[in-house]
């Protein structure tokens, strides 16, 4: 994800300046707090769901590729029955 995380990171970066310079204008306001606020969370929410959908993706397709293995590969799980003692339980 690090590169998901820089890119956020980009972004707070830029809404902290953006609020310093207002702050140092005099601009600084309720109105502005808020639009930065709403601009940070629109992109976490993007970059998470990135995130999340990227890790999905790479988490299936390296379950798919172990399946794949399995099937061409003679080597794997194998199922030994153990004789019955003839007790039942």
């Amino acid at each position: 994800m690090s590169g998901h995380s820089e890119r956020l990171t980009d972004v707070v970066a830029a809404t902290v300046e953006v609020a310093a310079e207002s702050g140092l204008s005099g601009a600084f306001s309720d109105e502005v707090a808020r639009a930065l606020t709403a601009v940070v969370g629109k992109i976490a929410t993007k970059v998470v769901a990135d995130a999340e959908i990227g890790g999905f993706v790479s988490g299936w397709q390296e379950a798919v590729d172990a399946m794949g293995e399995k099937r061409k590969s003679t080597m794997g799980a194998q199922v030994y029955r153990m004789p019955s003692s003839g007790v039942d339980v």
